[in-house]
């Protein structure tokens, strides 16, 4: 029986539950490809399912991670897309954190012969969450004007270069000056996000055409205030949530979850301004979009995911640590069975 290694977590509440484990591989299935992985993307999916505070983190015991890269080593008798050899990126329902993955061929894409495998770990999960925000529901045509908080993210970063490939205007917001230089140098205008963001808009006396906001509370009300008529904003995902320690406190979530932004419909129609919400996890069932939307998306030429924290599989809990410090720029990526 062949094993692997994986990441694995007994039940969801406490990062620290998360183990590095070997288990044995089942058969493969006919309509199945297995890879041997090389890289895996982190996302904050990750760490709010592993803290029980992800809607749609598995009952018991799961292995965390929504995408990664490799090579296939075995192609299941019914499967005609991949060969023994090909270089691929996939995304998965959880599972991601193993060292042999073995899924069904419509979730893997073919990783382009330039890019590394830890590129391919960056891509489709956060390239998707910024295509489907931006295109899909945001509607973005030429000459928009977009702010996209948290640019120097995962999201972010690919966010801020599809908006240039469509035509838009983006303004990009970020925790530190570091970030804004690295933001600067790729061409991209952004601005070091104060404390009080409503009144740092209003100086700078700026309305946008759609927002992607994907940190919450005040940051994300005044971001709403901003919007133009006929102005959207979308919500990805709600940072200011992220346990800062092992487990999540309760308490302070609830507080923040009590403090929540709330629009009124009514007020939305009067102004005409509109938020919208999504989870892209739901894509896992609707295979046919979602392939639709990887066709599109892949057809916007833009540059490789840039990758900015690299570890070890077996730092997983080091990387975890990273990724939830707020200090990261792009990618975090988990490296396994070789170099990058």
């Amino acid at each position: 029986m062949v094993q692997r290694k994986v990441w694995s977590t007994a039940k969801a509440g406490a990062i620290q539950r998360l183990t590095l484990i070997e288990e044995d591989l089942p058969e493969l299935a006919d309509d199945e490809v297995q890879t041997t992985v090389k890289a895996v993307g982190l996302n904050f999916a990750d760490i709010f399912a592993l803290t029980g505070l992800y809607s749609a983190t598995p009952e018991g015991r799961f292995i965390p991670g929504l995408e990664y890269s490799g090579v296939v080593s075995r192609v299941g008798k019914n499967c005609t897309r991949f060969n023994v050899g090909d270089r691929i990126m996939a995304v998965s329902r959880f599972g991601g954190y193993a060292s042999i993955i073995q899924s069904k061929e419509d979730y893997l894409v073919p990783l382009p012969n330039d890019w590394s495998f830890s590129q391919g770990a960056a891509y489709l999960t956060q390239t998707l969450t910024a295509w489907y925000a931006l295109n899909d529901l945001g509607g973005i045509k030429p000459g928009h004007d977009v702010l996209v908080q948290s640019a120097a993210g995962g999201v972010g970063l690919q966010a801020m270069k599809l908006i240039k490939a469509l035509g838009g205007n983006s303004i990009g917001t970020v925790s530190s000056e570091h970030k804004v230089q690295f933001l600067a140098d790729l061409g991209f205008e952004a601005w070091l996000r104060e404390p009080s963001f409503g009144s740092q808009l209003q100086r700078e006396n700026r309305t946008f055409d759609l927002v992607l906001d994907a940190i919450g509370g005040e940051v994300q009300t005044a971001s709403f205030n901003a919007l133009k008529p006929m102005g959207r904003l979308v919500v990805f995902g709600a940072a200011e949530f992220t346990p800062g320690e092992n487990r999540p406190n309760y308490l302070t979530a609830a507080w923040k979850y009590l403090r929540r932004p709330k629009y009124d419909v009514m007020d939305m129609i009067s102004e005409n301004r509109s938020v919208m919400a999504f989870n892209l996890i739901w894509l896992w069932d609707q295979v046919e979009l979602m392939k639709e939307l990887l066709n599109t998306m892949m057809a916007v030429e833009i540059t490789p995911p840039h990758v900015g924290h690299e570890f070890d599989f077996e730092q997983a809990h080091e990387a975890i640590d990273c990724l939830r410090s707020g200090k990261t720029i792009g990618k975090v990526v988990l490296l396994i069975n070789s170099e990058a």
